[in-house]
């Protein structure tokens, strides 16, 4: 059994949660109205998993994960509202040490769990899997360990921020940019039909994998990265700003046409599926409305799809990351069936082993890899 602790200062959002998971029937539940009570209980229940809520009374739920995590490390799924500022503050719960996040579909006050109840129970059963005595996942573990670490826009700072290092490193990277930026620009004047390019699929457990990889990508890497991550609209700009304050390459939202150029990261956008195509010969990715005839949003498998018609397949890399289903699993495949080349997150780091185990059991996979060792893989590919 499961123990769990639902933290949220609704009475009607506390009932709904704890029948929700009283049906799956393997968890024993406790419930919490605010932060405050959120750390007693951590204290005396000793839950294996925590549901918490951001805004609340007396003690919010960002001010509780950070005492938690400080006091009795356990694994936290945030459960948050679907504006920006809700998505502000998730981002921040995930750098405190959550482990994921699930979007209340009503906003602060949700009458549908129902249309989030599989996503809850994975998430809250896949975070069992975590290790928050390290700030719970490698999201923790790595960005601690990185030179580029400065707060999104419209986040607080957390009390292991040093403003005067801080700012330091933001020149430093900035730099860095502007060293390869001169250089890139000249690359992009003689593309031709040969331009490669990275992509990236990645659901339940994304943020915390992408915050993993990305950053260790050099400003100088070839080849421009295209993100399909399985977001709400009002989350994908704020998480595209938040990825390009720690990233040598430059992170952007794909809310409108762009031609895509090395050095650059585009985020599909939330709420639309991002394409790519050649508009007078150029590379370009551009957001569409939802494609019904794919069940997941942003689609990893348009992405890949659309990505094939205009790219030569042995000049597309295709990285599957965490999360549930199948999204791209097929396309990946025929990436690598056509001679491109692919990797699978390990079992051993995904959140989910969905996408990924989808892409193994297809034979789609050039490799298997744990989290912390993509990078350096697709670094090599395109490199060579």
């Amino acid at each position: 059994m499961i123990k769990l602790l639902i933290v949220d200062d609704s009475a009607l959002m506390r009932r709904q949660l704890s029948l929700l998971f009283q049906a799956a029937g393997d968890f024993v539940i406790r419930q919490a109205r605010n932060g405050q009570e959120a750390v007693e209980q951590n204290r005396e229940f000793q839950p294996d998993v925590v549901t918490l809520d951001i805004n609340m009374p007396e003690m919010d739920g960002i001010t509780a994960l950070s005492l938690i995590m400080a006091e009795r490390p356990v694994p936290v799924v945030m459960v948050s509202s679907l504006t920006e500022k809700g998505a502000l503050a998730t981002f921040e719960a995930l750098n405190l040490g959550a482990i994921d996040y699930v979007a209340k579909p009503g906003g602060t006050i949700s009458l549908s769990l129902d249309q989030i109840k599989d996503e809850l129970l994975t998430k809250v059963r896949g975070a069992m899997r975590a290790r928050p005595g390290t700030r719970g996942s490698l999201l923790g573990r790595t960005a601690a360990a990185r030179p580029a670490t400065r707060a999104a826009p419209g986040l607080r700072a957390t009390s292991t921020d040093q403003p005067s290092k801080a700012q330091s490193l933001a020149q430093r990277l900035r730099e860095e940019r502007e060293a390869h930026a001169a250089s890139a620009r000249e690359r992009s004047a003689v593309r031709s039909t040969r331009d490669g390019l990275l992509l990236i699929g990645v659901s339940t457990g994304g943020p915390r994998a992408l915050e993993t990889v990305l950053p260790d990508l050099p400003a100088d890497f070839p080849w421009p990265v295209l993100v399909v991550q399985h977001m709400p609209a009002s989350f994908t700009g704020p998480f595209a700003a938040r990825l390009d304050n720690i990233c040598p390459l430059t992170v952007v939202e794909a809310s409108r046409p762009m031609p895509v150029e090395r050095g650059h990261v585009y985020v599909g956008k939330g709420g639309a599926d991002m394409v790519v195509t050649r508009r007078a010969g150029v590379l370009t990715v551009l957001p569409k409305p939802e494609n019904a005839a794919h069940l997941w949003h942003p689609s990893v498998e348009l992405m890949a799809r659309t990505a094939l018609e205009v790219v030569a397949a042995d000049q597309l890399h295709a990285v599957m990351l965490t999360g549930m289903g199948n999204d791209g699993a097929d396309a990946f495949t025929e990436i690598k069936r056509r001679g491109g080349r692919t990797v699978a997150e390990s079992e051993e780091t995904a959140i989910v082993w969905g996408m990924p185990g989808e892409l193994v059991s297809r034979g789609g996979a050039s490799v298997v890899l744990p989290l912390d060792k993509i990078s350096a893989q697709v670094k090599a590919w395109a490199l060579r």
